[in-house]
């Protein structure tokens, strides 16, 4: 079995705020590709806006019984494990979230749909009934499941913010080779000014975002312990400006450029996505003013 993107996002909760015991149980397997991880925090009716979810985690003696439906999983349906995130206490927003490790074969637990995409995915939507799972299985501090979120995510945006800037690389790699090569008006396609343009900005837009995504993971590494205003640049950046540059690749591609067995059609269809999970755009432009509002503030 391979790891799969997901990963260091499924298993991130328990590398952050994991127990020594939930650590042991869980991360060598998740490494060696042994486990396959999943992050259970969206819901139908709380996607972008967390602390809205209503799948609730109610306490029984030396259990917690969770009930509720979680949406957009990655690996779902295939995971050997999900961290999953529910409201354990009797408070509305943010406050009294609490994340949890429900193993797949969990009672309780079920594969509700299969969710396809235009790029490839394993996605699926869960439902939890009567979910009964030892309360040794809670991960981090009770109630405070939307900060181990939030925490989880800061890293995670930074990959995705990597991840989108990889499609941007190949993209731009792949246009340089057919615009040298592809013959036109008694020259090559390279030769025109227009085209040159369009590979400027597109090599400007692949380099803005690496130093974002490394300013971001340096940050982390060596800085703070969060990083959420350089996580949400760097995602929010990169995702955008790749989305151009595979555009502006298959417009310089033609015809071939919509060709299904294409590399830059192939990277058309996998960007996209990219802009939506671990959080919107939108969420990353409200983030990022927010941030630059408290920083002033205080």
């Amino acid at each position: 079995m391979k790891p799969s993107p997901e990963q260091g996002l499924g298993s991130g909760p328990i590398s952050l705020f994991g127990n020594a015991e939930q650590k042991e149980r869980f991360l060598p397997q998740v490494a060696a590709g042994k486990m396959l991880s999943a992050f259970a925090l969206s819901e139908p009716e709380a996607g972008s806006d967390v602390a809205a979810l209503s799948t609730s985690a109610t306490q029984d003696g030396d259990n917690f019984v969770i009930n509720g439906e979680k949406t957009w999983i990655s690996n779902g349906g295939i995971a050997d494990f999900y961290t999953v995130f529910a409201r354990s206490e009797p408070t509305s927003g943010a406050k009294g979230i609490s994340c949890f490790v429900v193993e797949a074969d969990n009672p309780g637990l079920s594969v509700v749909e299969r969710i396809d995409l235009i790029a490839p995915h394993p996605l699926a939507h869960l439902r939890f009934e009567d979910c009964r799972i030892p309360k040794s299985n809670l991960v981090g501090t009770r109630g405070k499941g939307f900060g181990h979120a939030m925490a989880t995510l800061d890293v995670f945006r930074t990959t995705v913010g990597a991840a989108a800037l990889g499609m941007a690389r190949r993209a731009l790699d792949e246009t340089t080779t057919h615009v040298l090569n592809r013959k036109l008006f008694g020259g090559t396609l390279s030769d025109l000014q227009l085209v040159q343009g369009k590979l400027s900005d597109m090599a400007l837009a692949v380099d803005a975002s690496a130093l974002l995504v490394y300013r971001s993971a340096w940050t982390k590494d060596c800085v703070a312990q969060r990083v959420t205003r350089e996580a949400a640049m760097a995602k929010l950046h990169a995702t955008e400006s790749a989305q151009l540059v595979i555009d502006a690749a298959v417009q310089l591609h033609g015809g071939s450029g919509v060709t299904k067995g294409n590399i830059v059609e192939s990277l058309y269809r996998d960007i996209r996505s990219l802009r939506i999970y671990e959080g919107a755009s939108e969420v990353q432009q409200t983030i990022i003013a927010r941030q630059v509002l408290n920083q002033t503030l205080s």
